[in-house]
């Protein structure tokens, strides 16, 4: 229900534009909002967790992103409005970082406990919630339906159904304890104290660099092949369902590669396969080679996010924390993206501006040896 509620907003970014007469610089600033929303509740949502539980923070952030789809699509929709349109992202924001955090906490210790790679699977039920999302924005634009009875219906959904799946998870709605000999390690230390460990950070930018791979495609893929290639909205929003298609193929797959080879190899490979695609896109210009691009991007991007995920719960004493930091410098890219890929557009056309994505991947492997697997000690 995440990725559905937020496939929902991105598969009517163009439509959005339109009706809000947007350039592309302004675009940017817009869709920056989301992730000052997500920046603001990310460092802080460790914390919550240990307090509450993975489930209270997951039921929470399903209600504000609910809530902010509601208030955004009537903004841009039936009022017109950028300010009002600006409040109900921001309210997204807040639910997308928070809800992001815990729910990969509880991910994290369910694949402790299974003892296998399972993680990517979960992050393939959001990528299959942006499938069937992607695939719905792509027909209602078809069918001229309006933003504001899309995004709203959509988001009244994402938010009770989000809210109601806590019910399965390992705590109910309890907190989330840690196991008695964790008790010492955990009362002795600070959250803060994360984003000092070196390890931790360069997971970080591994996942900044991912994100960014994932977050410029899930923003800026639609309105790239509708400018630069001239195609009508509706293509726009099918070439970024094929793109999540791509990325839900990857993650249910990738659990098999994972055990199979281990997370450096896999994570340089996909690294490759996400640059290769991300030229497809731009340079192959053939509606053939741009849909294979598409299909690259999609899968070389999938695995990155969720590996970094596990890599920052190897111990699951310090599990939350740990992600809190890793997810709030990987979204960085979401909110330096929209914003850098709008300058670019601007000076160069949103298409050729998606290469920048091609340039972050190549320093950023140097990063992947810190996702290797440790010992909780």
């Amino acid at each position: 229900m995440n990725g559905f509620g937020f496939a929902t907003w991105a598969s009517r970014i163009p439509s959005v534009r339109r009706d809000l007469d947007l350039g592309a610089g302004q675009l940017g600033l817009l869709l920056l909002v989301v992730s000052v929303g997500s920046l603001l509740a990310l460092p802080s949502t460790g914390h919550w967790v240990q307090r509450f539980g993975t489930a209270r923070v997951v039921a929470v952030g399903a209600t504000l992103l609910g809530s902010g789809l509601v208030v955004a699509g009537f903004g841009a929709g039936a009022l017109g409005s950028i300010p009002v349109t600006a409040a109900g992202l921001f309210l997204t924001g807040l639910g997308t970082g928070s809800w992001d955090v815990s729910m990969n906490v509880e991910g994290a210790e369910v694949e402790r406990r299974l003892g296998r790679s399972v993680m990517p699977r979960f992050h393939a039920a959001f990528s299959l919630g942006t499938v069937a999302g992607g695939l719905i924005g792509a027909l209602v634009t078809y069918a001229g339906i309006g933003v504001t009875w899309h995004v709203g219906i959509s988001g009244v959904l994402a938010g009770v159904l989000g809210a109601a799946c806590v019910r399965g998870f390992l705590h109910g709605a309890r907190p989330a304890q840690p196991h008695e000999d964790d008790q010492e390690r955990i009362g002795s230390r600070h959250p803060l104290r994360a984003w000092a460990e070196p390890r931790t950070l360069a997971i970080g930018v591994l996942v900044l660099a991912m994100a960014l791979t994932e977050g410029v495609a899930n923003d800026w893929l639609g309105v790239a092949v509708v400018d630069g290639y001239g195609a009508p909205a509706w293509l726009g929003s099918a070439a970024f369902a094929t793109f999540v298609a791509a990325m839900t193929l990857g993650r249910v797959s990738g659990t098999v590669l994972l055990d199979a080879f281990g997370r450096l190899p896999v994570l340089w490979t996909s690294m490759a396969v996400a640059a290769a695609g991300v030229l497809l896109v731009v340079l192959g210009h053939f509606a053939v080679l741009v849909v294979v691009g598409i299909l690259l991007w999609g899968l070389g991007a999938s695995l990155g996010f969720p590996v970094g995920m596990s890599a920052a719960s190897d111990d699951p004493a310090h599990a939350a924390a740990r992600v809190s930091v890793v997810a709030t410098i990987g979204y960085t890219a979401f909110l330096g993206g929209p914003p850098l890929l709008g300058f670019l557009g601007s000076h160069f056309g949103v298409l050729h501006a998606l290469l920048v994505v091609s340039v972050v991947l190549l320093p950023s492997a140097l990063a992947v040896p810190a996702a290797r697997p440790v010992r909780p000690r």
